[in-house]
C-alpha cells in the first residue's frame, strides 16, 4: 500500500530593481530576507544530514559542496511557520513547511506570496528613497534565464526509481495543460529566441534531459537528487524541477494533488505504460500548442494529444481513489481534474478562473484588441510580468482576485494565520514551535543542530507525516514543559 504523500514546494522569485546603479540581485535578496527575519537570522539551517549531490540511480558524490550562501553570509533562516526563506543563486526562496494534504499545501504555498509582498513593505521602509525592489512569482526573465518552482513529494524508497521515470515522465510532459503558467515569447537555445508566441509553459522552454541530477543547466524531466531529510532507508524525497510557478490556488491544488495520486498509483503498480517515444521534444510540443490537440507519439507507436493522456491516467486515478484511498480531497481532486481536462477538449479559454495560463492569454488578447497591439508589441510583454507581481495593488493576477475573476479555494485567513503558523500534522509543527518558543535563546547556526542535538537521530527517523513520537498534544505539553532548549534536551533524551 502506497504511503502517505507528503508535500512541500521551493519557489525561487524573480527580483528586479530600480534606483541604484549597480543593482545586485543577490545582494537585494539577502537584504530583503534579513529585513523580514530580524532577529530569526540567528536561526540557521543545519547542512549535516545533507548531500544533494547524491544520485537516486545509485551514484555517490566525490565530494559535497558547501553552500555558498554560508560563506559569504547571506540570509538564509527558518520562520516560525516552518518554512525556510533564503537566498538562492542571485533569487529570494521561500520553502514551505512540509505539508500533509494538496490543500494545505495550496495554504503555505499562499502564505509565502505575504511574506514576499510584507519583505518587500518592510525593505522600503528601511532603505533609502528612490531604491525600489520588485518581486514576482514567475520562472523567466524572457533573457534566457530560468528559475526553479520546485515541488518535493514523500515518496516509499522500496518502489523502483526506475518506475518512477516510466510513469511519471509521461505524466509531467503532458500535465503542463493545467499547470501552465502561460509565456508570452520562447527562450529554448534551439529556438529563435524572442519568436513571438504565448506558450503554455514558463519553464518548458529549459528542459534538455529525460532524466539527470542538474537543476540549472541541461534540466531534466525527471530529477534524480536523492536527499530524503528523512529516514533514507524507508523513504525518498522526490525532487520535482519540472513544475511552473502559479498564482491560480485550482492550478496549485491540482498540480499538487494529482502528483500525489500518480505517484501513489506508482507505488501500488496500477498504471499502464504511457511511455513517450520522445519525451523532451513532447515537452516543447506540448506547450507550444494553446489549443492542446496536438498530438504526440508513444514508444509504442500511438499518437494522442496532451489532454488524452491526462484522461488515461484520470480514469486509473478514479478507480484508484474509489477501491484504494477513498477521502474527500481525493474526491476532489479527481472531480477538478475530470472538469479542467473536459474544459480543454471543448473550450480550453473557458478555464480562465481556475488556470494561469488561460487567464494571462485572455489578460493579453484584451489589451491587443483594446490598443490595437501586435503579439510583437513589448507592451504585452510588461502585462505578461505584470501578472505575476507579487504586490496585491499591483499584480494583474491579483487585481482578477479582486474582481471575483479568479476562483478561490481557500480563504485570506488561512493565508494569514499560515504566515505565521505551522501545519499542524507534520513534523514542521514542532520545528516552528521550537522557534517561536526559544527564538531569544538560540544564538548560532539552526534549529536542528541546537535544539535537536540530543534527538537528532531519533528526529530523523520520525516519519515526515508527524510531528513528534505522535500528538500535537503531545508536542504541545513538551515545549511546555521546556523552559529553554537545555530543559528540551533533556526531555528528548529521557
Amino acid at each position: 500500500m502506497a504511503i502517505p504523500k507528503v508535500v512541500g514546494t521551493e519557489t525561487e522569485y524573480g527580483i528586479a530593481g530600480t534606483g541604484a546603479a549597480d543593482f545586485n540581485p543577490v545582494l537585494a535578496s539577502s537584504q530583503l530576507i534579513a529585513t523580514f527575519a530580524g532577529a530569526l537570522r540567528r536561526i540557521r539551517w543545519d547542512y549535516e544530514q545533507e548531500s544533494p549531490l547524491r544520485d537516486a540511480r545509485g551514484f555517490e558524490p566525490v565530494q559535497v559542496r558547501e553552500p555558498a550562501e554560508e560563506d559569504v553570509g547571506l540570509a538564509n533562516v527558518i520562520l516560525p511557520n516552518g518554512a525556510r526563506y533564503y537566498v538562492d543563486h542571485a533569487h529570494p526562496e521561500y520553502s514551505t513547511p512540509e505539508c500533509a494534504s494538496a490543500r494545505e499545501l495550496v495554504v503555505h504555498d499562499k502564505a509565502g506570496e505575504r511574506i514576499l509582498e510584507r519583505s518587500l513593505e518592510e525593505f522600503h521602509a528601511v532603505m533609502p528613497e528612490g531604491y525600489h525592489l520588485q518581486i514576482y512569482k514567475n520562472n523567466s526573465d524572457g533573457k534566457g534565464n530560468s528559475y526553479g518552482t520546485h515541488e518535493n513529494y514523500l515518496v516509499d524508497r522500496a518502489t523502483p526509481f526506475s518506475a518512477i521515470v516510466r510513469d511519471l515522465t509521461p505524466f509531467f510532459v503532458t500535465r503542463q495543460v493545467f499547470t501552465g503558467a502561460g509565456k508570452l515569447g520562447a527562450e529554448a537555445p534551439w529556438d529563435e529566441r524572442g519568436r513571438h508566441r504565448y506558450q503554455l509553459s514558463q519553464r518548458a522552454d529549459f528542459f534538455e534531459a529525460e532524466v539527470g541530477l542538474e537543476t540549472t543547466l541541461k534540466r531534466p524531466i525527471i530529477n534524480t537528487r536523492d536527499e530524503p531529510h528523512a529516514d533514507p532507508e524507508k523513504y525518498r524525497r522526490l525532487h520535482v524541477i519540472v513544475g511552473d510557478a502559479n498564482l491560480c490556488e485550482v492550478a496549485t491544488f491540482l498540480k499538487v494533488g494529482t502528483t500525489a495520486l500518480v505517484l501513489k498509483m506508482i507505488e501500488d503498480e496500477y498504471l499502464p505504460d504511457l511511455s513517450l517515444a520522445n519525451p523532451v521534444a513532447a515537452l516543447h510540443e506540448v506547450s507550444r500548442d494553446i489549443t492542446c490537440t496536438r498530438e504526440i507519439a508513444l514508444a509504442d507507436g500511438r499518437r494522442m494529444t496532451a489532454v488524452q493522456v491526462q484522461w488515461e491516467y484520470l480514469e486509473r486515478a478514479a478507480k484508484y481513489v474509489e477501491q484504494e484511498d477513498p477521502s474527500p480531497e481525493n474526491e476532489e481532486i479527481v472531480r477538478r481534474w475530470e472538469e479542467v481536462l473536459t474544459g480543454l477538449e471543448t473550450d480550453p479559454l473557458s478555464l480562465h478562473r481556475q488556470l494561469d495560463w488561460v487567464a494571462k492569454y485572455r489578460l493579453l488578447e484584451a489589451y491587443r484588441e483594446r490598443d490595437g497591439l501586435e503579439w510583437s508589441d513589448p507592451k504585452l510583454r510588461l502585462i505578461d510580468l505584470q501578472y505575476h507581481d507579487v504586490r496585491r495593488d499591483r499584480g494583474l493576477y491579483h487585481r482578477l482576485v479582486a474582481a471575483g475573476k479568479v476562483e478561490r479555494l481557500v480563504t485570506d485567513a488561512e493565508i494569514e494565520r499560515a504566515v505565521l503558523e505551522p501545519p499542524e500534522d507534520t513534523r514542521a509543527f514542532f520545528r516552528g514551535r521550537c522557534i517561536e518558543r526559544f527564538r531569544e535563546h538560540i544564538a548560532a547556526a539552526s534549529w536542528d543542530s541546537i535544539i535537536f542535538d540530543v534527538g537528532r537521530e531519533a528526529l530523523q527517523r520520525v516519519p515526515m507525516r508527524e510531528p513528534l513520537r505522535g500528538t500535537r498534544r503531545h508536542v504541545g505539553e513538551l515545549l511546555e514543559r521546556a523552559r529553554d532548549p537545555a530543559t528540551l534536551l533533556e526531555l528528548l533524551s529521557s
